[in-house]
């Protein structure tokens, strides 16, 4: 049986800014029903990979699909299947809360009311409130709320949590799952935020330099991956290990391997003296994107 279409992809996406190459053939697929977190240091693209995602951006080369077409060619009723949260939400200030709210009921067929009023009372918005007034953590806040009211099929956020406190946190990532869940929702959100990863997320992907560096299951990652400390007096095979993700040279001469578990559990593949260790997430992502 062949599988799904996926419901956005990036095919070999490449983009400069200025002198800067931000994405450098990049490849993604989403497929449906997948929560995939993006992680990767400040300046490693990940904004500029969820506007090319979804057509707010060009790229250079390449070309991004959502929905099985071009992302520049979406019609009303794709537009419409879509959540978008980006890192500075400030669509319609000028109106009140409850007006814009309110006009957004009217664009979209799917647009879940009871879920509107849930959200506002649990973080406790007053519909009467400016749009312009609000705090930076108000207004990400409202900003999720327009995003996940309609019940997209692709929701995208773009570090969403970031000015949220914690409880705020937990309540948007509990609504994640149910719409992953009950409403077989795909979604894409970048973080720093290892926790909020490890709690909702089916997938991982890290992005370094422009470059996909790692995707895979995120249960099968935290249950394949160690970290091997490579002693200093033995020579290390300049050809990458069986297994191999990272690796990284010590101050002390020794080296620090990120390796599948069935490579770093092979004893005649490494010597006596070396020290397999776990890999908690935040761990694996200091290891590979240092």
């Amino acid at each position: 049986m062949s599988s799904p279409s996926p419901l956005a992809a990036l095919h070999a996406i490449t983009m400069d800014h200025q002198e800067h190459r931000a994405l450098d053939g990049v490849s993604l697929s989403l497929q449906p029903g997948m929560v995939l977190g993006l992680v990767g240091r400040n300046g490693a693209g990940k904004s500029t990979l969820i506007e090319c995602l979804l057509g707010l951006r060009i790229p250079d080369q390449g070309q991004a699909m959502l929905f099985g077409k071009p992302a520049t060619q979406l019609d009303d009723s794709d537009k419409a299947a879509l959540g978008y949260v980006p890192q500075n939400p400030e669509a319609l200030a000028w109106m009140k809360l409850g007006s814009m709210l309110g006009l957004m009921a009217e664009l979209y067929p799917s647009w879940d009311a009871a879920l509107v009023e849930r959200l506002l009372q649990r973080w406790e918005l007053n519909p009467k409130l400016d749009l312009l007034k609000l705090s930076p953590g108000q207004r990400q806040q409202v900003a999720i709320i327009r995003a996940l009211a309609p019940r997209p099929r692709l929701l995208v956020l773009d570090e969403p949590a970031a000015a949220l406190d914690p409880l705020a946190r937990r309540e948007l990532m509990r609504e994640i799952v149910e719409l992953a869940g009950e409403y077989g929702t795909t979604v894409l959100f970048s973080t720093h935020i290892m926790s909020d990863l490890e709690r909702v997320a089916s997938h991982i992907a890290l992005l370094h330099q422009g470059r996909i560096q790692l995707l895979a299951n995120l249960d099968e990652l935290k249950d394949d991956l160690r970290r091997v400390v490579w002693p200093q007096q033995v020579t290390l095979p300049s050809e990458p290990l069986p297994g191999e993700f990272a690796r990284k040279q010590l101050a002390d001469g020794s080296w620090n391997l990120v390796l599948r578990h069935d490579a770093a559990s092979s004893a005649f593949k490494l010597p006596e003296q070396a020290r397999v260790h776990s890999l908690g997430l935040e761990d694996l992502f200091v290891e590979l994107a240092a």
